[in-house]
């Protein structure tokens, strides 16, 4: 099961990370709540949003990029296992 916790936004900052994204949580009138560079690998996500709208705003981000599971830690590829289901349905 799917928890919208804080414990989870940090495991999936963790995948982020790992994947060499830079998340950085910035005051921005995003529309959608965040902003991603591609080419920089950066994620600008509202700093006012809350735990579950980061999380959501991550998963959509999750969806909408390429993963490569190579040089994941277990713990991120167990939650990329988790959420890929979800991801696949956003």
């Amino acid at each position: 099961m799917f928890r919208y916790t804080p414990s989870t936004l940090h495991k999936l900052e963790q995948l982020f990370r790992e994947m060499h994204y830079e998340i950085r949580y910035e005051k921005g009138s995003f529309r959608s709540g965040y902003c991603l560079i591609h080419d920089k690998k950066v994620i600008v996500i509202n700093r006012f949003l809350e735990t579950e709208a980061r999380i959501n705003a991550l998963l959509e981000i999750l969806a909408s990029v390429e993963v490569n599971s190579e040089g994941l830690s277990e713990t991120s590829l167990s939650l990329l296992r988790q959420i890929r289901p979800i991801t696949a349905t956003a």
